[in-house]
């Protein structure tokens, strides 16, 4: 199948223009608000890691409860539902900006609320897409969707530097909460995919019944494993040491947005690799990917000029994009459509479970050895857990069905 044959089916049109206005518009958030926190009196290192931890910690801990609610309900409603607390949370911080009354704690506390609306939508939109598209077609439709949040997230990413340097961190913040009110229209509108109806079950039984899926496969979760500790090396280098550095050697906002547009120009090179590519082992592929992730904290670490560091983004963006669409491809089609959503609430649960551990250990780390050293060990802790990851058999050893190796779907057009 086609990319754009896709579109013939006017939920998948639904679902797509939804996912990828709501990227449009979040792109802004990271940067308006690390910058728009940064930018606090006296706030630093430290205050951007309580706030990024307020949000982080709920997301993580009801994951398995979004799980467990999207394998019961409509999963499009929990979206839609999700999208809209989203928005009110981002509209009282682009409030807080603007009038310049934000305290740390209103801040933590919305930013929680943007965390515990993620740790219902994702696991929902896991589960959402193979209700939507056929098996033999997940891999495309994944792609393609990860086409339209790329292209979004690279937009945005380029807008948001500027937009925080020109208007400020609240009005970008804001431009973040309208775009998620117009996905929520648009989910609104996608006609609701039915719950399982699992009856009388509870939520105990149902939440045993998604972690004996989960834990009997070992290419899961040992990949899961090795992205909690990817995932908290991500947050420490991307969410704390890499702005503080930009700040501090680099130019600040403007700076990173450069960095992250890099990463986003490697998405929409990846998205199409991704797309093309039908390997006999996808997993084998997927996690080898991984080792990019370490390319650009590692340039940051070393001092390298800002264009360098976009170059090596870009190439993490590209070899994390082919993970993904490999990633949730592998999922959707090894595990039974009623448990899907609550086993991806343990793939979010355990590959973010080691988030805030991260965020906490990014400031005192970079006061004991610098923040360039501190990104240099995020860089190392990433290779090695890939290492890992890899000398499972399960995971180098698990193999695509033969119609979708044999299958030669093309990119999108």
């Amino acid at each position: 199948m086609r990319g754009r044959d896709l579109f013939a089916d006017g939920r998948f049109r639904l679902l797509f223009l939804a996912r990828t206005i709501s990227v449009l518009a979040a792109a802004f958030g990271p940067v308006a608000l690390a910058f728009g926190v940064l930018d606090l009196p006296g706030a630093g290192a430290t205050t951007l890691t309580i706030v990024l931890t307020a949000q982080t910690v709920p997301q993580i801990a009801l994951m398995v409860f979004g799980g467990v609610v999207a394998d019961r309900i409509s999963r499009t409603r929990l979206m839609l539902t999700a999208e809209l607390a989203s928005a009110a949370a981002f509209f009282g911080l682009a409030a807080m900006f603007v009038t310049r009354h934000a305290p740390v704690w209103g801040i933590g506390l919305l930013a929680a609320v943007t965390g515990i609306a993620l740790a219902l939508y994702y696991p929902a939109l896991t589960g959402v897409v193979p209700e939507i598209v056929r098996d033999e077609h997940l891999q495309t439709a994944n792609g393609v969707l990860r086409l339209g949040v790329n292209c979004a997230r690279l937009l945005g990413m380029a807008a948001a530097g500027g937009a925080v340097a020109l208007v400020g961190a609240g009005w970008a913040l804001g431009v973040n909460g309208v775009g998620l009110v117009v996905s929520a229209a648009l989910l609104a509108a996608l006609r609701p995919t039915p719950g399982t109806n699992r009856g009388r079950t509870s939520m105990v039984s149902d939440l045993r019944e998604g972690w004996r899926e989960f834990a009997s496969r070992r290419w899961l979760w040992v990949i899961v494993l090795q992205f909690s500790f990817v995932i908290a090396a991500m947050q420490a280098g991307f969410g704390v040491l890499g702005p503080v550095v930009a700040k501090a050697d680099l130019g600040g906002a403007p700076a990173w947005s450069t960095i992250l547009v890099g990463q986003g120009l490697g998405t929409m090179a990846g998205v199409f690799v991704a797309i093309r590519l039908r390997p006999r082992r996808p997993l084998l592929v997927a996690t080898s990917m991984v080792f990019a992730v370490a390319l650009p904290i590692t340039l940051l670490g070393i001092g390298a000029p800002v264009y360098v560091v976009a170059l090596g983004a870009f190439v993490t963006g590209a070899a994390f994009d082919v993970f993904g669409v490999m990633w949730e491809t592998t999922m959707q089609r090894e595990i039974p459509r009623e448990a899907l959503s609550r086993v991806a609430a343990y793939d979010g649960l355990g590959s973010f479970m080691f988030g805030p551990l991260g965020l906490l250990a990014a400031a005192p780390l970079a006061d004991a050895v610098g923040a360039h050293h501190a990104l240099l060990l995020c860089a190392a802790l990433i290779a090695l857990v890939t290492v890992g990851a890899l000398a499972v058999p399960e995971v180098r050893n698990l193999r695509a069905p033969t119609r979708v190796v044999d299958d030669r779907a093309v990119a999108p057009g």
